[in-house]
């Protein structure tokens, strides 16, 4: 919209100017005493950071009236002065982004699950943060319609759809919360098949492994030449017995029930900590969920990584192997000082 790129335009070059002057800071910081507002600087955007948009927008509307008292009493920066339409469309902005801040930096998180959660804050957004109300401007409205259309389509993808639905019905603080019932019955047919794929690819590995190994001549020599011990009852009885423990779909499915009509854990446990605990009491689905909810919900932390290598390979380091600089990121993201 060439309204908001106009605002935002205006607030950019009134940052510029006063990050550029320390005379004007000092004059931002006495208008701030006089006119008892906080005594924030001004932020400046950053195309890399989420969120930097709007903390610039917020800033400006905060420190609107010392921004104008210091801007009016210099010739050379009055016509950086924010118009009121420029303010009328920096507020429509804010209001319709304020509710996503918060979101946006919980999301880019690395060390708890986020994945779960985006179907919930999804729903969250079409039913509250984001509807739009009768009170809203038009502009408000057009980018809250915008941003949700956006959203929906973007997670309408069958295979990302599927993911999130996974990871939301493994976190032991949703399940089926948010799921319809027909959507609830379709994804535990899905959570049952990958069960059943888990579990039998779990037997062949461990047939697979029985079977290699070693039989060479050496040791089965010092195995002949070793005394034989003497069979006992159990042992004449451990090959019958064994077979009756294969898991069955209908195991399967009496995991998946108990599971899914169990209380759900408190709001703000952490779900990793929950499965370490029930991995007792739910095995096979303790399996699947650390496959899913080990999933970050945002890119931001592949982003980290890649400032961390940019970091690691410095122009003194330029010669160094693929696999040095490898361990070097892993240990610089991993090693605790």
């Amino acid at each position: 919209d060439q309204r908001i790129d106009g605002a935002v335009g205006v607030g950019k070059k009134i940052v510029g100017a006063f990050g550029h002057s320390w005379k004007r800071q000092r004059a931002l910081q006495a208008a701030q005493k006089e006119l008892g507002l906080p005594e924030h600087k001004l932020i400046t955007e950053c195309c890399t950071r989420w969120g930097s948009k709007q903390r610039m927008i917020q800033r400006l509307l905060e420190q609107e009236k010392a921004i104008t008292q210091v801007l009016a009493a210099d010739k050379t920066t009055r016509h950086l002065m924010l118009t009121w339409q420029d303010i009328q469309v920096l507020d429509s902005v804010s209001a319709a982004l304020s509710p996503l801040l918060e979101f946006t930096d919980a999301f880019s998180a690395e060390e708890y699950v986020t994945i779960s959660c985006v179907k919930p804050v999804l729903q969250m957004f079409n039913n509250d943060l984001l509807k739009v109300k009768e009170s809203d401007t038009p502009l408000t409205k057009d980018i809250k319609t915008a941003i949700l259309d956006y959203m929906n389509k973007s997670y309408k993808d069958s295979v990302t759809e599927r993911l999130i639905n996974m990871a939301s019905l493994l976190d032991p603080r949703f399940r089926t919360e948010y799921f319809s019932e027909s959507e609830s019955e379709a994804i535990k047919v899905q959570v049952m098949s990958e069960l059943e794929h888990l579990v039998s690819h779990q037997g062949s590995t461990a047939t697979g492994v029985s079977e290699t190994l070693p039989t060479s001549a050496g040791d089965q020599t010092s195995q002949g030449a070793a005394k034989k011990p003497k069979k006992s009852l159990g042992s004449f009885l451990k090959g019958p017995v064994s077979g009756k423990t294969d898991v069955t779909a209908e195991r399967l499915l009496s995991e998946l029930s108990s599971y899914v009509n169990s209380p759900p854990a408190d709001s703000e446990c952490d779900p990793l900590l929950w499965w370490k605990v029930h991995t007792v009491n739910f095995p096979n689905i303790s399996r699947l969920a650390r496959k899913y909810l080990c999933i970050p919900a945002t890119s931001s932390a592949s982003e980290r990584l890649f400032s961390t290598g940019g970091n690691v390979v410095t122009c003194l380091r330029s010669s160094l192997k693929p696999t040095s600089v490898n361990m070097l990121v892993f240990l610089t993201k991993n090693l605790k000082t």
